[in-house]
């Protein structure tokens, strides 16, 4: 591995503002955590967030039961 090659990263938990198709890292880390399953999400695989709740999801479903248990869509 040469210098190139390197993640330059910091390891541990990321703090991230989610925004409207982006998000603005706050503190840098590698990862956040899903805050429905608790699953860390590598920030290289963050795909699903909540802007009004400010919350990480792993998956579609989890975003979706997020979304149903606090009422931001028909059940």
């Amino acid at each position: 591995m040469n210098k190139m090659e390197r993640d330059l990263r910091p390891d541990g938990l990321a703090e991230l503002e989610y925004l409207d198709g982006e998000y603005r890292v706050v503190k840098s880390g590698s990862y956040v955590i899903c805050s429905v399953s608790g699953v860390h999400i590598p920030l290289e695989s963050l795909r699903y967030w909540s802007v009004d709740l400010q919350e990480a999801y792993a998956t579609p479903a989890e975003a979706l039961q997020r979304f149903r248990e606090t009422g931001k869509t028909p059940r």
